[in-house]
């Protein structure tokens, strides 16, 4: 099969086309061929060897790897203990995240676990049903429910979301992928919604359902918005701990990337501060699933590629101002 595999760290031009075998079925696996793939910052993350992550937690990395773990397609063939899935059937879903170069989705076949999938929404295709899992499942965990037990690898404590029905959130960094699904998923919970992004990308926004826009390039939120009972920030980094200005007391502050460091002064605001790690999970993209199925939540394509030319679209996500998701083309 082609894939696009990865024999050094580096730039877009390490990335390279070419032969790699079709992966073999372990028990509770499903063998799918790809349709789409789903770009997200953790694949240029490992292209460049985590670099953003303190040196402690970056893990060895075992050359050559494939990256990328957001996939749609059909099923191929089936472990013989799989039993929720049958061969044609059209599924999608986030494969074995997090998990440091095992995903393997840059590929025209991925085993993938069967508990990590679901059924494709009939109403949407390939291309977009490819762009929904991390980013979805990044908003889904953060804002409705966690959906698991594993320990928390960016806190000593579970994370939790907070009710969002008739409360006022504020989505930083709303365009991208996470941040356009934020939007959508607070709105179906019953918040007022404010999104920040570049004025490019406002009627964009309120279209998704934002009742208010703040273009940061024009005034920085922390200077205008203010009582947020809940600020989801999908750039996170260190000047996350800005948006504590915004907060009402007792409010919450959720930065999706490593970075906060005004642990003092949230505790004088009496403010919760609070991350996780996204992990695959079917059953909540089956619930995401619904949804897109229904129209109620939708996903934007900024653009596709054949993945042949992952470099390119590599080059397209550090451009920047992506609304929506990059996707990769691959039937």
């Amino acid at each position: 099969m082609k894939a696009i595999r990865l024999h050094e760290f580096g730039g877009p031009e390490v990335l390279r086309y070419e032969e790699a075998p079709i992966p073999e079925l372990k028990p509770g696996e499903v063998l799918v061929r790809v349709h789409a793939v789903g770009m997200n910052p953790p694949d240029w993350y490992l292209r460049d060897g985590y670099k953003s992550l303190p040196p402690e937690w970056r893990p060895p990395v075992p050359f050559p790897i494939i990256l990328g773990s957001d996939v749609s397609g059909v099923v191929e063939a089936l472990a013989t203990d799989v039993k929720d899935f049958s061969v044609g059937d059209e599924v999608f879903g986030m494969v074995r995240f997090p998990s440091f170069g095992e995903s393997a989705a840059y590929a025209e076949y991925v085993a993938a676990p069967a508990s990590d999938l679901a059924l494709k929404p009939a109403g949407i295709d390939h291309v977009h049903a490819a762009g929904a899992p991390m980013a979805g499942l990044t908003a889904w965990q953060f804002l409705i429910d966690l959906g698991h037990n594993e320990p928390n690898p960016l806190q000593p404590e579970m994370h939790r979301p907070v009710p969002l029905d008739g409360k006022t959130v504020l989505v930083n960094g709303a365009a991208g992928g996470v941040g356009h699904f934020a939007v959508q998923l607070a709105k179906w919970k019953g918040a007022h919604v404010i999104a920040v992004a570049s004025g490019s990308h406002e009627s964009f926004l309120r279209e998704l359902g934002a009742d208010e826009f703040i273009d940061y390039t024009k005034s920085l939120p922390e200077d205008v918005a203010h009582d947020m009972d809940l600020v989801l920030d999908t750039l996170g980094g260190p000047t996350t701990g800005r948006f504590l200005r915004t907060l009402k007391r007792g409010g919450a502050l959720f930065p999706v990337f490593l970075g906060f460091s005004d642990a003092e002064e949230a505790a004088k605001l009496g403010a919760t501060v609070s991350m996780t790690q996204v992990r695959s999970n079917g059953p909540q993209l089956a619930e995401l699933g619904r949804l897109l199925d229904a129209g109620t939540v939708r996903v934007a394509i900024d653009s596709t590629f054949p993945l042949a030319d992952a470099r390119k679209a590599h080059e397209r996500a550090a451009g920047g101002h992506i609304q929506g998701k990059i996707v990769l083309t691959v039937v």
